[in-house]
């Protein structure tokens, strides 16, 4: 299932509960999709990053190349900073600030971007624009058929898939108060003579707030459509065969469900075997009971499930092993 979301989607999304091993199916089924000949960008969005270790080299904020498929495929790597991601969104607001505030007015702008800086939603508004910016620039940047994203715990992860339809709302509103503006401006305008050199000022400085709204709300309407469009995009939900884990895919699958996301499916990663002793062979019972619950919870669903492989997942080998243990 895994595979077959890959192979037919330009976008997927594999998120769970932390600790279930998302990274590590993110890198097997970018590796894979690689290798079948594919140009793919595996991106993390999780702040605990660990792309880099799975591949045992420095992967940063810009995309990096991980490895080329022996069929012509390509796979880059890129970790999104959070920290990096809110100080350039605070910084760009803080250029369009100071370009329509007069200069004695600096000094409250840079303040306003420190209170900006902690208050609360900025660092996930700052990290959608980074994810609209891979989805657009940086995958145009490694001409990527696909994008992987290994993402953030489910709480902030469901979130985020929230995001782009309020921020186009709250840009429409934005929006909408500057045409007010502008049509008591223009007969302020129109009263006060048009060769006013400050009338036009303002009337140029308008016209750029309106381009800049413009220019934002597109972006959050077009990573909407994205992430809603189940013919390109998709999500799998990785998790463990535990009762906290199958619990809170559940619930993240009915919230991916309600933002109107394609949900492919789960992967139940880690699945004790059943002929390695006594401990696992009891341990693997109440496995299948969690899964009982799970497909009794969401009937509809594909389940795939991935055994516990020895060693550590760590290098290329490695995440070739688990890779063909999905399909």
């Amino acid at each position: 299932m895994l595979l077959d979301r890959a192979r037919s989607r330009q976008v997927l999304f594999i998120g769970g509960k932390g600790g279930v091993g998302k990274t590590s199916l993110a890198a097997a089924v970018a590796l894979h999709q690689a290798e079948e000949g594919r140009r793919v960008l595996l991106a993390s969005t999780d702040p605990a990053h660990n792309l880099g270790h799975l591949w045992q080299r420095t992967v940063g904020d810009e995309p990096i190349a991980l490895t080329t498929g022996s069929r012509g495929g390509f796979l880059a790597g890129v970790e999104i900073d959070p920290e990096a991601s809110l100080q350039a969104h605070l910084a760009q607001v803080g250029r369009t600030l100071r370009d329509f505030m007069p200069e004695h007015l600096h000094g409250r702008v840079e303040e306003h971007l420190r209170l900006a800086g902690r208050s609360p939603g900025t660092h996930e508004a700052a990290m959608l624009e980074r994810i609209a910016q891979v989805t657009e620039d940086q995958a145009a940047e490694v001409g990527a058929e696909l994008i992987v994203f290994d993402t953030a715990p489910s709480g902030h992860t469901a979130r985020l898939l929230a995001l782009p339809e309020i921020m186009s709302a709250w840009t429409e509103g934005l929006l909408q108060s500057r045409t007010r503006a502008e049509r008591f401006g223009a007969a302020i305008r129109a009263l006060d003579g048009d060769d006013d050199p400050e009338s036009s000022r303002g009337a140029n400085r308008d016209r750029r707030i309106r381009q800049i709204l413009l220019t934002r709300r597109e972006r959050f309407e077009r990573l909407r459509a994205l992430v809603t469009d189940g013919t390109r995009c998709s999500f799998v939900v990785v998790l463990t065969a535990e009762r906290l884990p199958v619990l809170e895919s559940v619930e993240l699958h009915a919230e991916l469900r309600r933002l109107g996301v394609d949900v492919g499916g789960f992967v139940v990663n880690r699945l004790s075997p059943t002929d390695q002793g006594e401990f696992l062979a009891t341990r693997r019972a109440r496995e299948d009971e969690h899964l009982a619950e799970l497909q009794r919870q969401v009937p509809q669903a594909v389940i795939d499930t991935v055994p516990m492989l020895a060693g550590d997942l760590v290098g290329h080998q490695a995440l070739t092993e688990l890779a063909s243990h999905l399909r």
